[in-house]
């Protein structure tokens, strides 16, 4: 391998200035670059790499506010449980409701699939450096695979160096082939690197710590592994365990959480308290759960609700309804999110989880499915600074409460599940899954992306369905989203791409058409 110099960069200053004007009507007015920077200063020496890699970062979770409404909030934020709109403005076509009209579907194609070609490419365009080319590689797939799992087969090997995305569309086998070839590589030359670490001012999540990233890597490599496990077991087995069995290995505590430090005010609070008085609020998914099970980590994670009957506690709203006005939907529990809260990529409590469900499939993953579902508890626990957690787990028979909205609109007289939280060996494997899956939800908040693909991936956790169904008969309001459909764009300026990606899915480009690895 090339010996490496010393990575030292000269001071980097990302101008990562979030635009905090506009909201979803006029979001396709919006849509621009709010991280360029002129010509004369991408000339500096150490700046374009800098700022390209920061740029590259803000497209694994969207730290622009606007973007981050449409893929956080509005669409994974209701389609994994998490949040669900509070905005009265939004009814009949939202997400929720199966109904999102072209401005808001399109944005994880059309937006996130040239910013990460352009800034990778920038990276590349302004060194040479392994070690940077592989961070930079790992960030570019912790963004990628966001797009294909909401939509299957996607323009990935072809873009354009420019990010010109009217390319031939890989199948959704073969993005999953080629992310695990880059993030192997990548990790490979991270691995054999790992004591070259790199100016923290180019990068914003691990302050240029290599070892981090090492971690970072195989526990996407695993987050992945175990997607396709249903699709293509012998690969899944494959990559899970050589993440695991990296000299480096995966994430075993928070210190090696990924969490991106912002510049500016964290976009889930201009959406969730400034937006129109709060776009958003907590889903009555997730606190249904929490407050069957008496969770200590509700106060740290929601806001207590402020209902003028005096009905106050953990209340989320129902998503999927017919929306109340905002004297109501705001009186629902909402996210204790700060202006300097950092954004979550990855925490080393999915880990644990994504390697308790390794365990369950008789893999090597260096423990017990049991044991690693413990520390993903206690490991969660510790995250949100709560104690109790020991007390948590020897609960044999707490269950998720059944939904009564303090409203009085939209309560749920049905169990959504019976799943209880102590661990039990005794229990078929299929009870066991749904408590690893239930749990690893409730520690990845707000992952709403990702949570929506274990969702559709297991069934679990086990949701509520919409009471406003305004597909047309075409999603089930049981089952639910299984993808987005694509851009319109897409027919008019990619028509023969489209088509034969259409034929890759295997079935309507609709919202009811499984992607590859959820068939």
């Amino acid at each position: 391998m090339k010996q490496l110099r010393n990575i030292i960069l000269s001071t980097v200053s990302a101008g990562l200035v979030m635009s905090l004007i506009g909201c979803t009507n006029s979001y396709e007015d919006y849509n621009q670059d709010p991280y360029g920077v002129s010509k004369k200063e991408t000339e500096r020496d150490a700046y374009s790499l800098g700022a390209a890699m920061v740029n590259l970062q803000s497209w694994v979770v969207p730290t622009d506010v606007n973007t981050n409404q449409f893929t956080e909030c509005l669409c994974g934020g209701s389609y994994g449980g998490y949040l669900s709109d509070s905005n009265a403005g939004f009814a009949g076509k939202n997400f929720a409701q199966y109904s999102p009209e072209n401005g808001w579907s399109r944005v994880l194609f059309r937006d996130f699939l040239p910013k990460l070609s352009i800034y990778f490419n920038e990276v590349k365009s302004a060194t040479e450096e392994p070690v940077i080319l592989a961070v930079a590689q790992i960030i570019k797939v912790a963004g990628i695979h966001r797009v294909t799992d909401a939509y299957g087969p996607i323009p990935y090997s072809k873009v354009g160096q420019n990010g010109e995305i009217t390319a031939p569309y890989d199948s959704q086998q073969e993005v999953y082939k080629l992310m695990f070839k880059q993030l192997d590589e990548a990790i490979a030359t991270l691995t054999a690197n790992r004591t070259f670490n790199f100016s923290p001012k180019a990068d914003n999540v691990y302050g240029g710590n290599v070892e981090k990233w090492i971690k970072f890597g195989n526990s996407l490599r695993l987050r992945l592994a175990i997607r396709i496990s249903k699709a293509d077991p012998a690969l899944a087995k494959q990559e899970a365990e050589a993440s695991v069995s990296n000299e480096v290995g995966v994430m075993t505590s928070n210190d090696d959480n990924a969490f991106m430090t912002l510049s500016n005010t964290n976009p889930f609070r201009v959406v969730m308290y400034e937006y129109n008085g709060g776009d958003s609020r907590i889903g009555a998914d997730i606190t249904t759960y929490m407050n069957g099970y008496k969770d200590p980590r509700r106060e740290a994670m929601f806001a207590v609700s402020t209902f003028s009957n005096g009905t106050n506690g953990y209340y989320g709203l129902r998503s999927g309804i017919q929306i109340p006005g905002a004297e109501i939907a705001h009186a629902y529990s909402n996210y204790n999110v700060k202006t300097d809260t950092k954004l979550l990529w990855m925490n080393a409590a999915e880990v644990a989880f994504l390697r308790a469900e390794g365990a369950l499939k008789n893999w090597n993953m260096g423990g017990t499915a049991g044991n690693f579902y413990k520390k993903g508890v206690e490991l969660s626990f510790e995250q949100w600074g709560v104690k109790g957690a020991a007390a948590y787990l020897a609960d044999k028979t707490s269950t998720p409460a059944i939904y009564t909205d303090p409203a009085g609109l939209n309560s749920y007289s049905g169990s959504v599940s019976t799943i209880t939280i102590a661990w039990d060996d005794n229990n078929t494997v299929e009870q066991q899954l749904e408590r690893i899956i239930t749990q690893k939800w409730l520690a990845m908040f707000p992952l709403g992306l990702e949570a929506w693909s274990d969702y559709r991936r297991t069934g679990y956790p086990k949701l509520m369905p919409v009471k406003v169904n305004n597909s047309g008969g075409v999603v089930s309001s049981e089952r639910g989203a299984r993808r987005l459909s694509y851009p319109q764009e897409e027919r008019s300026n990619n028509f023969e791409n489209y088509n034969a990606a259409v034929g890759m899915l295997g079935g309507a480009d609709n919202m009811a058409t499984d992607v590859w690895w959820a068939k």
